[in-house]
C-alpha cells in the first residue's frame, strides 16, 4: 500500500486533495468568523437608571432582565436597623458591608421594605463607626440610585459567632427589622451607588452581556470541515481501490500462468512420455 501511495500519480493526487481540503478548511474558518461577527449581543441596558417600581415587584423574584439594573427610588432609611455582613469582597479585598432597612415610597401612601447595601468598610471598627453615624441621622425621605440584585441564600451560621451574617438574605434581615409586620418586601437588595460618609462604594459592575452565535453559519462551517476530511478520505479510497485491482489482476495472471496453455481441442497440452 505504501509503495502505491509513493507513485508519482498518487502523490500528485494527494497534493490536489490537500489543496482541496485546505480550501474547504479556509471556507469553514470564514463561516465560523461570520458566525461570531454576526452574533447578536443580548441587549441589557442596565446602565440606564429606571424607576424601581418598573423593574421589580415585591414578594417575587427578579426577572433575568432586571438583574443588575440601575434603579432610583425615594426611601426612608430606618435608623437603628442597619446590619453588618462580613467577609464581603471589594476589589479583591475582604471587608464588611453595612446594610440598611429602607422603606421605599411606592405611591398612594404605600411603602415597601428594601434592603440596601450602603457601602463597604475594610474592618469591623470602621463599619460600626459608619453604622453609628447612620443611626443618628433623621428619618427623612431621600432619593437613592442603586443596582438591584437578587436575594442571596442564607448560609449556615458559624458556631463561633452564630449571629454573624455573611450573605444578604432578605428573609433573615426581615426578621431583624422593626415595624415591618404586614409590610410588603422586595425579595432582592440594592447596592447604593453613592455611599454615605465613612464607607467605600461597593464594587458592583454591570452584568456581562451575552452573545448569541449565528448557528446557521456554525452549521456551514462544520460542513466545510467535513468536506475537507472527505477530500483526504476520497484520495485514500482511490489508492486502496487501485491497489486492490492490481492485486486481483496479479492473482489472475498468476493463476493463468499456473494453468498452462490450452490446445485447439480444448485439452491441456502436457508433456509426452
Amino acid at each position: 500500500m505504501l509503495q502505491m501511495m509513493l507513485r508519482p500519480r498518487w502523490i500528485g493526487a494527494l497534493i490536489f486533495a490537500l489543496a482541496l481540503a485546505a480550501g474547504f478548511a479556509a471556507l469553514g474558518q470564514w463561516q465560523l468568523e461570520r458566525a461570531i461577527e454576526s452574533g447578536k449581543a443580548v441587549e441589557a441596558p442596565t446602565e440606564t437608571v429606571l424607576p424601581l417600581i418598573q423593574v421589580a415587584r415585591p414578594g417575587g423574584p427578579l426577572t433575568d432582565k432586571a438583574v443588575g439594573q440601575l434603579v432610583d427610588f425615594t426611601g426612608t432609611v430606618i435608623a437603628g436597623d442597619d446590619q453588618l455582613l462580613q467577609d464581603r469582597l471589594n476589589d479583591g479585598k475582604s471587608g464588611w458591608w453595612v446594610v440598611s432597612h429602607v422603606n421605599v415610597d411606592a405611591g398612594g401612601g404605600r411603602t415597601i421594605a428594601l434592603a440596601v447595601a450602603r457601602g463597604w468598610a475594610p474592618n469591623e471598627a470602621a463599619a460600626k463607626a459608619a453604622m453609628t453615624k447612620l443611626a443618628s441621622q433623621p428619618e427623612t425621605p431621600e432619593r437613592m440610585v442603586a443596582r438591584i440584585l437578587p436575594d442571596e441564600q442564607p448560609q449556615v451560621p458559624d458556631k463561633s459567632d452564630p449571629m454573624a451574617m455573611k450573605s444578604l438574605g432578605v428573609g433573615q434581615l426581615y426578621n431583624l427589622w422593626t415595624g415591618v409586620d404586614g409590610m410588603d418586601v422586595y425579595n432582592a437588595y440594592a447596592v447604593e451607588q453613592t455611599p454615605p460618609a465613612g464607607l467605600v462604594k461597593i464594587d458592583s459592575p454591570p452584568p456581562i452581556q451575552q452573545t448569541e452565535l449565528n448557528w446557521l453559519n456554525v452549521f456551514y462551517a462544520a460542513e466545510w470541515i467535513i468536506f475537507a476530511g472527505f477530500a483526504i478520505f476520497l484520495w485514500y479510497r482511490l489508492v486502496r481501490d487501485a491497489k486492490q485491482r492490481e492485486d486481483e489482476e496479479r492473482e489472475l495472471a498468476a493463476a493463468a500462468a499456473d494453468a498452462g496453455p490450452v490446445d485447439g481441442a480444448g485439452a491441456r497440452a502436457g508433456k509426452v512420455e
